[in-house]
């Protein structure tokens, strides 16, 4: 066992997640599932693998492949907040949903 049910509780904490004991388990158990893959991933030898600087293939070119940038501009700001209930500025105001 990789993780702790301990170590789920304060993940679950900090995400301020309110977990059930069963849930502390299955998620306990998910998540020392993926560490031991993890942990058998690490174990293959990769020595004689270059690791990669791009995701295209040799026979792709960049030009054929991707579009040039190109710049937008998207001015709807003040035109959206006229919308907003409750604007303060540039900015929207909302009530406060959290309470720790």
């Amino acid at each position: 066992m990789k993780i702790s049910r301990e170590d789920v509780v304060r993940v679950a904490e900090l995400a301020y997640l309110e977990l059930s004991e069963a849930e502390l388990e299955t998620y306990r158990q998910q998540v020392d599932d993926i560490l031991e893959y993890i942990g058998k991933l690490n174990e293959l030898d990769t020595s004689n693998v270059e690791p990669m600087a791009q995701v295209l293939s040799d026979d792709q070119s960049a030009d054929a492949t991707l579009r040039e940038d190109v710049v937008v501009l998207c001015d709807v700001a003040a035109e959206i907040l006229q919308q907003a209930p409750d604007p303060e500025g540039i900015y929207f105001r909302v009530p406060k949903v959290i309470e720790r």
